[in-house]
C-alpha cells in the first residue's frame, strides 16, 4: 500500500477538485490509500458526495491555510497547523510515503526542504515536470527551484532527471540535453558553458549536447537541463502557446456551418490527440532530490490533474526512484 498525504485546501479549486481527484484515485488503484489534510468538516461535505473506500481515505485535521502570497519560510515555521506543513510532516514521519499539493509553490519548496530534508549528498532539489512532445514526454529539470544554479547543481539535475525518466517512466537510455540558444557547443550564457563540457564528460548519462526551446516539442531529448528561470519560462510559453492554438482551433471549427460539420467528422480523433497534449494527463512536477516525494500540481488543478499526481506517486514509490537517484549520483 502506497500512502499519500494530499494538501485538500491548497489550490484554486480547494477542497472540490482536490477531494474529488483523491476519490477517483483510490477508487482507481486498489493499492493506494490517501491521507486528506485540511479542515475537517470542509473534507467531509465534500467527501459526501461519492462513494470511495472509507477505509483508504482519512481526513488529518489542519486548521490553517497557506495563502499564495505569503512569505514560504515564514509561513512554514509559523502555520504548523497549515495543511502543507500537517501534510510534510505525515511523509517526514514516515506515515506517508508521499504528499502532494496545489497550494504555494513557494511554501511546497521550502517545507520539502525544511522539513523532510534532502537526500545527503544533493547540492539543490529541482522541480521536474513532465511536459508533451510529439515522441511522448520529456521531463523539464528544473522549472522552478532554483532560479541561480551553478553548473554542479545542473550536473545532478541531469543524472536525477535521467534515474526518473529511466525508472519512473520507462526510458531506458533517456537522452539527456542542455537548453541553449543554439547547438553549439561554444553558444550559451556563462553557467550553460561551463555546464556543457562537465555534462559530455559525464559516463553513466546520456547527454546529447544543446537542444533549442523550439525542438523541444519535437521530442529531441527525453530530459532537459536548465535553471529554473529559463526552464519557468519555457514552460509557461509552452503552456500559454498550448491555450491560445487550442482556443484558435474552436474558433475556426465554429466560425461557419462548413466548419462545423468537419469538425463532427473529426471530433473523436481531434480529442484524442489533444489529450496527448494535455500537459495533466502526466501529473504534477516533482521535487527531485528529498528523502520523500513531494508533487506539486498546478495551482489551478483539477480531479484529474490531482488523480494523476496520486498516481504518480505510485510508480515512484513502486520503481524505488530515490534509490536509484542515490545511485546514479554515487551517493
Amino acid at each position: 500500500m502506497v500512502n499519500v498525504a494530499v494538501d485538500a485546501m491548497g489550490g484554486d479549486n480547494a477542497p472540490a477538485e482536490i477531494v474529488k481527484g483523491a476519490v477517483q484515485a483510490v477508487n482507481e488503484n486498489e493499492n493506494v490509500k490517501i491521507f486528506l489534510t485540511g479542515r475537517k468538516d470542509d473534507i467531509e461535505k465534500e467527501l459526501a458526495a461519492y462513494d470511495h473506500p472509507s477505509d483508504r481515505v482519512k481526513i488529518v485535521e489542519a486548521s490553517e491555510i497557506i495563502e499564495m502570497g505569503e512569505p514560504p519560510v515564514m509561513a512554514i515555521r509559523k502555520k504548523r497547523d497549515s495543511s502543507i506543513v500537517v501534510a510534510l510532516n505525515l511523509v517526514k514521519d514516515k506515515k506517508c510515503d508521499a504528499f502532494v499539493s496545489a497550494g504555494s509553490t513557494g511554501a511546497v519548496l521550502a517545507g520539502g526542504q525544511l522539513l523532510i530534508g534532502r537526500i545527503r549528498g544533493v547540492e539543490r532539489p529541482p522541480l521536474a515536470p513532465l511536459i508533451p512532445t510529439l515522441e511522448g514526454v520529456a521531463l523539464l529539470v528544473d522549472c522552478g527551484a532554483n532560479v541561480d544554479a551553478r553548473p554542479t547543481h545542473l550536473v545532478q539535475f541531469a543524472k536525477m532527471g535521467s534515474a526518473y525518466m529511466k525508472y519512473a517512466m520507462g526510458v531506458n537510455v533517456p537522452r539527456v540535453a542542455l537548453l541553449n540558444i543554439g547547438t553549439e557547443e561554444e553558444k550559451g550564457n556563462a553557467l550553460v558553458k561551463e555546464t556543457y563540457p562537465l555534462l559530455k564528460a559525464c559516463t553513466d548519462i546520456n547527454f546529447v549536447g544543446s537542444i533549442e526551446a523550439r525542438d523541444i516539442p519535437q521530442g529531441g531529448a527525453d530530459v532537459i537541463v536548465c535553471d529554473a528561470f529559463a526552464g519557468n519560462v519555457a514552460l509557461k510559453m509552452y503552456e500559454g502557446v498550448a491555450k491560445v492554438l487550442l482556443s484558435k482551433i474552436k474558433e475556426v471549427m465554429m466560425s461557419s456551418t462548413k466548419t462545423k460539420i468537419g469538425a463532427m467528422l473529426i471530433k473523436d480523433r481531434l480529442k484524442e490527440c489533444l489529450k496527448e497534449f494535455d500537459a495533466t494527463q502526466y501529473g504534477g512536477a516533482p521535487l527531485l532530490g528529498l528523502k520523500g516525494l513531494v508533487v506539486k500540481t498546478h495551482g489551478s488543478a483539477k480531479a484529474v490533474e490531482v488523480k494523476n499526481s496520486v498516481i504518480q506517486c505510485i510508480t515512484f514509490k513502486e520503481q524505488d526512484v530515490n534509490g536509484k537517484i542515490k545511485q546514479y549520483l554515487d551517493l
